[in-house]
């Protein structure tokens, strides 16, 4: 079921230095709670700084929901120091409030009680706070508190160079873009190993439901917990976030102008559906359009390509003009092991396998294969530690055991750790592979299972408060060790700085500047 690498990763040990300079960022989400586990109803902190133009620390969804942004870093150790001093310095600017460790969320009443995130009155905030207000409307504000960590990476030019004979970036954009969509399109087909290894919400609290009968085979505690025996990542079910109206969009991978004019369609694209729910109710804006997507972010993926765009500038439109710049790796929950929800141990394997996935053959998928790659995934999501599963290739053709593809997936993923650790001069990713290749013959080592011991034995909220109480006291006291208390005031001040002058630049009526968006 594994391509065949010999061959690349024979050149990959022939160019050990074609790797050296790959850059990462990671984004972390995590939902403020109170002391009793409850969604805080409380302010994005404003001693932290305006959420709209913090550098660093910002909400998504909700104005609960906290997303710590590390800038592009060429060293897996001093990002995540740098990440954890992000949680340091807001664990210690919020009060008796606590940083939910779990990807699915705590205890919600309501889903009335889930305020969207503000970012004040100037246009652009408005317009963010609208948007969030069309996702909750066509998917519901619930599913939206669900959280995770995304991980982004670019290959250096001299691997590009080495690899494909490009000169420079520039020149050599198409054939870079179709290096990064080769490493996407083994993603849809091998990245469910992500959640194998790492998935860690194989259950959900009862109030997810809101009442409503659950569509899955749960079982359920006394204690009023659902959760699947084998399950890993509930987030990524279609108890998450997903549109059924996006599955008919036949957007694909393997061009970049098929991909771009795919997105740009479905932004144009109306919806019956939403234009049912309508624009307004009572002069209240209910959505940005009612088309299939208000704008391209809300198209779910669980891997993107990405360039960092201009001022008004779309994120499609970036891309057409330089091409892809790196890759966002959407399919990781929160780790409830790290205190800022993912470790070192997980950037190095995604290291790994995303080096393999651009290294490896990967033919053309259509947007039919595209979608049967989900049914692997799907099996890993809800049963992944199931005694004897196995996982088809392509539309089902055929079945091979997930333990023998894993070890299979390992053995090549120890010859890029060899080369990685040449290039350091030492074992650290050999380690990695060591550690986590032992989660198939032993699946109680994985994420999924370790966390749902301790959930059947203390609840979901029990659990989820024990941690979130022991991380809140680790961070406050820790010392910042990247970052200085000079630096966290200075972006205070010049955050709260960048907004009001926003604020104070934007004459025009937002109704008419609003309609000039579309």
């Amino acid at each position: 079921m594994i391509p065949d690498v010999s061959q690349a990763l024979t050149w990959l040990e022939q160019h050990p230095q074609a790797l050296q300079g790959i850059k990462r960022g990671l984004e972390r989400e995590t939902l403020r709670v109170t002391p009793d586990g409850h969604l805080a109803q409380t302010a994005h902190p404003e001693s932290v700084g305006a959420a709209l133009t913090h550098k660093w620390i910002t909400t998504d969804f909700a104005e609960a929901l906290l997303e710590f942004i590390t800038p592009v870093d060429g060293n897996v150790d001093h990002m995540l120091t740098f990440l954890r001093d992000l949680h340091r310095y807001t664990s210690r600017n919020m009060g008796d409030e606590l940083m939910w460790p779990l990807s699915m969320p705590c205890f919600v009443e309501s889903s009335d009680k889930i305020e969207l995130a503000q970012y004040g009155s100037s246009h652009i905030g408005r317009f963010k706070t609208l948007y969030r207000e069309g996702l909750k409307n066509r998917y519901g504000a619930l599913m939206q508190t669900i959280s995770g960590v995304h991980y982004n990476i670019s290959f250096p030019i001299e691997f590009w160079k080495a690899r494909l004979g490009v000169t420079d970036a520039e020149s050599g954009k198409e054939a870079i873009s179709a290096g990064y969509f080769k490493l996407i399109r083994n993603y849809y087909r091998f990245g469910w190993v992500i959640p194998y290894l790492f998935g860690a919400s194989p259950a959900i609290c009862g109030s997810f439901l809101q009442g409503k009968k659950p569509a899955l085979p749960f079982e359920k505690t006394e204690r009023g917990m659902y959760y699947l025996p084998y399950g890993t990542s509930l987030r990524l079910s279609d108890l998450g976030y997903t549109n059924k109206s996006q599955s008919n969009l036949g957007i694909t991978f393997n061009d970049l102008e098929t991909y771009v004019c795919g997105l740009k369609r479905a932004i144009h694209t109306p919806s019956e559906e939403y234009a049912a729910l309508g624009l307004t109710k009572d002069g209240k804006h209910l959505q940005l359009n009612t088309n299939v997507l208000q704008i391209e972010n809300e198209l779910y993926a669980p891997i993107r390509p990405k360039r960092v765009t201009l001022p008004g500038e779309s994120p499609s439109d970036a891309l057409l003009r330089g091409g892809i710049e790196y890759i966002e790796v959407r399919s990781l929950d929160n780790n409830p092991f790290s205190p800022v929800g993912v470790d070192e141990k997980q950037v190095r394997f995604l290291d790994l396998f995303v080096v393999w996935c651009a290294l490896a053959d990967a033919p053309e998928m259509s947007s039919d294969e595209l979608a049967c790659t989900k049914t692997n995934w799907n099996r890993v999501i809800l049963e992944g530690r199931k005694p004897g599963l196995t996982l088809g290739i392509g539309c089902q053709t055929a079945q091979y055991p997930l333990v023998q593809v894993g070890k299979d997936l390992f053995r090549d993923l120890r010859r890029v750790a060899e080369t990685l650790d040449s290039i350091a001069g030492d074992r650290q990713y050999q380690q990695v592979c060591d550690e986590l290749v032992a989660c198939f013959d032993n699946p109680d080592l994985t994420y999924s299972a370790r966390i749902l011991r301790s959930m059947l034995e203390k609840g979901i909220g029990g659990t989820g408060l024990e941690l979130a109480n022991k991380y809140h006291e680790m961070l406050r006291s820790e010392p910042l060790e990247v970052l200085s208390e000079a630096d966290f005031s200075a972006e205070h001040d010049e955050s709260w700085t960048r907004q009001r002058k926003m604020e104070a630049q934007d004459s025009e009526p937002f109704e008419s500047w609003l309609a000039r968006q579309g």
